[in-house]
């Protein structure tokens, strides 16, 4: 039987890139940009695919910067879709509606799979991940670490923003190494000052924002990663594709 994402869900995505704020959009893209280039420093691609794309903010951002020959994009989201393609990207060769787990390309098609901020939406995500597995040489992974004490009492918040799994950077790895990817790099960063202080209005919420803000960034650079990532707000890692077969028992 072929697993799809659920009809609700994607129903819910339809529509989603015509609606959201295209300035807060493009805040995420830059600082996820700012984190690709970073993990993936000193490493030339020449194919490149991002798994979940979005409006394609991310992907203009690269290839504005020429970071790979070509890019590829595929999507869940007709909305998002027509975004991509109205942004007229220069090195983008293709962009595809996809079912969320099937992707329409031949093994170890690409140097390098972006997954960015997706893997907290998906309902079967080492489905998705073994895909990734095969067409991919090198993923860049990326997801919010929206994982905290007392997360259960604050479902509805989550759900929200379609966030139905919860990371920490160890879980993360876990879930990854367990799927035959060797992790290479790791980056754990904050949201930019800028992401604090969007929609604050009042002298109050600017100031919660800030002392919000500088706050976790006095926390996040303590010598101790167990407090260090207690505070973090994202998590990048840049993984490889192993061959060898994974022993369970």
């Amino acid at each position: 039987m072929q697993i799809t994402v659920n009809q609700n869900l994607q129903e819910a995505y339809k529509d989603q890139y015509s609606t959201e704020s295209a300035i807060w959009r493009q805040l995420g893209a830059k600082q996820k940009f700012e984190n690709i280039i970073e993990i993936t420093l000193g490493k030339p691609f020449k194919k490149v695919l991002e798994v979940g794309a979005g409006d394609g903010s991310i992907l203009k951002l690269l290839s504005g910067r020429h970071f790979a020959d070509e890019f590829h994009a595929v999507e869940i989201s007709e909305s998002g879709i027509t975004q991509i393609k109205a942004k007229n990207i220069e090195l983008l060769k293709s962009v595809q509606l996809f079912d969320g787990y099937k992707l329409p390309f031949e093994d170890k098609s690409f140097d390098l799979v972006i997954l960015s901020h997706v893997l907290e939406h998906v309902e079967h995500e080492r489905l998705l991940l073994r895909e990734i597995h095969r067409v991919a040489k090198q993923i860049v992974i990326e997801v919010p670490k929206d994982y905290r004490f007392g997360a259960e009492h604050k479902l509805a918040h989550f759900l929200a923003y379609g966030h139905i799994n919860l990371y920490t950077p160890t879980s993360l790895k876990f879930l990854l190494m367990t799927e035959n990817f060797k992790i290479e790099r790791e980056l754990t960063r904050l949201y930019h000052r800028d992401t604090f202080l969007f929609s604050k209005k009042t002298f109050l919420q600017k100031l919660k924002a800030n002392l919000t803000f500088y706050g976790k960034s006095l926390m996040i650079n303590t010598p101790f990663k167990y407090i260090n990532h207690k505070f973090i707000n994202t998590i990048t890692l840049l993984v490889e594709s192993e061959n060898k077969e994974l022993k369970i028992f």
